[in-house]
């Protein structure tokens, strides 16, 4: 028997299902809340925040994971669907949308929670849709997802072990997606958000192992709120870095990797280019579960820029980032 819920009152319906159905059957389908938080000066502490929903198992998960006093931690709440397979919540976390593309709270019990968080998002830029995008390994869907960027600042509070940190002025990024994401099988898939003074410059970029582009979009969008600029091209020359920082292959599971930096390459629609310096640190990866995971930079722009963001690097068989990885499954070439 179809399941309805209280959202399949309301004219949202794309295709002639029931809302608590998509359109593709896939276990690797979700739909997700990404949230991340940093310093402006891209120094110490950070946060992240995800919810996220598998219609495919019918739960809700939400992750909240970071760098705190030099540790990686990495927790995960979820819940069944129940009657409530839309709502944004898990038993100890919830994502309210106090008011669409304005303003977001984020809440985690610290008393259940890897990182207890109390954070309000509040954007300073428009957002940004990008562009369906979609990938295939012979027959298999390995990605097919639309996504959406906006830039904000953080106010609130993030604790740990009883104890509670400030969060005053920080910065960074909030995405919202959904469609079918078989991470593992992707070789390559860049996720760069800078934030600058005036505005945040992003991209989201998929190769196959030999190098060969799939996917690119992004853009610049300022504090003025105007309408962003798209990415129109995008290169990039990263590399990971030891303690010491030289560089360093990320070998099988990035034993090895304790940084990253290197030159991007940017153009905007409206004929801008923009070459990007960055240098951070590998502070959150994915593994056991992805290679590849998020660092924290410094960046300084060609027109005398300089700002923070986060570099989400991750991939498998990559030729260049992750060549020595280890897939189980069929790559897509």
């Amino acid at each position: 028997m179809t399941t309805l819920t209280p959202i399949d009152e309301l004219f949202v319906h794309q295709i002639p299902q029931t809302l608590s159905e998509v359109a593709v059957s896939n276990p690797y389908w979700r739909e997700s809340y990404f949230f991340e938080m940093h310093r402006p000066e891209a120094d110490g502490d950070l946060v992240f925040m995800t919810m996220a929903r598998y219609p495919a198992s019918g739960v809700v998960d939400s992750l909240q994971m970071g760098r705190v006093g030099g540790e990686r931690i990495l927790g995960r709440l979820e819940r069944s669907f129940g009657d409530d397979p839309h709502g944004s919540h898990v038993d100890g976390a919830y994502v309210e949308v106090v008011e669409p593309f304005e303003t977001i709270r984020l809440w985690a019990d610290p008393a259940v929670a890897s990182i207890g968080i109390d954070v309000t998002f509040r954007a300073r830029t428009a957002p940004y849709a990008l562009r369906r995008g979609t990938l295939r390994a012979g027959s298999d869907v390995v990605w097919d997802q639309s996504h959406v960027l906006q830039s904000g600042v953080y106010e609130g509070t993030y604790t740990v072990e009883g104890k509670a940190f400030e969060i005053d002025g920080w910065t960074g990024q909030r995405d919202h997606s959904w469609g079918i994401r078989d991470h593992g099988r992707c070789p390559l898939w860049m996720w760069l958000q800078i934030q600058l003074e005036d505005g945040f410059l992003g991209v989201w970029h998929w190769e196959l192992s030999n190098g060969a582009r799939v996917y690119t979009d992004g853009c610049w969008a300022g504090t003025d709120r105007s309408d962003p600029v798209p990415v129109v091209d995008f290169r990039h020359d990263l590399s990971w870095t030891s303690d010491s920082g030289e560089p360093v292959a990320y070998g099988r599971n990035g034993e090895e990797v304790a940084g990253l930096s290197g030159r991007c390459y940017f153009t905007l629609e409206d004929g801008r280019t923009l070459t990007v310096d960055a240098e951070g640190t590998f502070d959150r990866p994915y593994e056991p579960f992805h290679r590849g995971g998020l660092s924290q930079m410094r960046v300084s722009t060609s027109d005398a820029r300089s700002g923070s963001g986060i570099y989400e690097i991750t991939g498998a068989r990559h030729h260049r980032y992750f060549p020595e990885t280890l897939v189980e499954r069929p790559l897509p070439r």
